[in-house]
This record gives C-alpha cells, sequence and structure tokens, in this order.
C-alpha cells in the first residue's frame, strides 16, 4: 500500500499509521466527491430533498444555486465578483446552471473514483470559494463554507487519488508524471 505519498513521510510514521492516515484520506476524498454527485444529480432531477429512511436531507437544486448566487451577488462588497454574477452569470442561468450541473458531476466522480483528483478538487474551489468570498462579511455561520473549501484545498495540494483510485495507477503509466 505505500505508495509515493506515503513514502514521504515515512521517516516520521510508521508504517501502520501511515496505512490509515492514508485510507482516512481516501475516505474523506469519496465522501466530499459523494457530495457534489449528489447535488449535481439534484439539479438534474430536480430533487431538492430525499429520504432514505433512518434520515432525511436536503440537496442543492439548480434554482437553489440560483438563489444563492442572486443572494451572495446581492450582498457582496466586493463590486467586480458581485457585478460579473448580476451582469454575466445571472443572466444566462440557463448555461450556467447546465455549466454547473456538469462541473459537480465531473468533480464528483473525479473525487469519487480518483481520477484527475488535484485537478476535481480545483474545480470544487472555483464553484465554491467565489460564494464564500462574496458572503464573507455577512455574519454567517463561521464554518459554514470552510467545511468545503478546506477538504479542497488538501485534496488540491494532495495527491490524495493515489490512494483507492486511479490517479495512482496513471502516475505509474506515465513516465513524464502524472500531476493529479
Amino acid at each position: 500500500m505505500a505508495d509515493d505519498t506515503a513514502s514521504r513521510i515515512s521517516g516520521v510514521l510508521d508504517v501502520r499509521t501511515q496505512r490509515v492516515l492514508l485510507r482516512g484520506l481516501a475516505a474523506l476524498r469519496i465522501f466530499t466527491g459523494v457530495v457534489f454527485v449528489s447535488n449535481g444529480l439534484a439539479k438534474v432531477f430536480d430533487a431538492g430533498s430525499a429520504d432514505v429512511g433512518v434520515f432525511s436531507f436536503t440537496l442543492i437544486t439548480r434554482g437553489v444555486a440560483r438563489g444563492i448566487a442572486t443572494d451572495a451577488s446581492g450582498r457582496t462588497g466586493i463590486a467586480p465578483l458581485g457585478g460579473f454574477y448580476r451582469d454575466v452569470v445571472l443572466p444566462h442561468w440557463g448555461l450556467f446552471g447546465v455549466l454547473l450541473t456538469v462541473g459537480e458531476l465531473a468533480i464528483g466522480i473525479g473525487l469519487i473514483f480518483g481520477i484527475a483528483s488535484r485537478l476535481a478538487a480545483l474545480g470544487g474551489l472555483l464553484f465554491v470559494a467565489p460564494i464564500w468570498i462574496m458572503l464573507w462579511h455577512t455574519n454567517l455561520y463561521l464554518w459554514e463554507y470552510p467545511l468545503d473549501l478546506v477538504p479542497l484545498l488538501v485534496f488540491a495540494l494532495v495527491p490524495a487519488g493515489r490512494v483507492a483510485g486511479f490517479d495512482r495507477a496513471l502516475a505509474a503509466r506515465l513516465r513524464t508524471g502524472w500531476p493529479f
């Protein structure tokens, strides 16, 4: 199980601890991917809530996503970013809603299967960060957006797809190196 990620920290941690940490990182990566896929599917099927017997939960449909973007662009103190959303994104929501849906599905699949996981994480950051930046000053619950941002930032920096993912096989096959 020890791969190049594990070998970098081998001088500090024993092999058993390395495996546990790397598997934990893979589990977090997969869970984050499931969140993105489920929200992408919510947009495909316009299903804002689900009930799986034991618990119920809500998801972000295209309409809800548009409402979040509208609210954020109207409340931000960052005029260029708010203006971009008000003048470009929202008037062309048909296109941007489809791009958001396809993007969330691609990000989720990339994270779940560990395919270009760093690129998928960067895509996730590009979707979440602008809204968070626009709403930074609005007295939101402190940890609401960092719960999305921090794992994505870690996955963008660390080749997390090389454990329980296809990035490991792709890195081994490409002699020039697999950057993801």
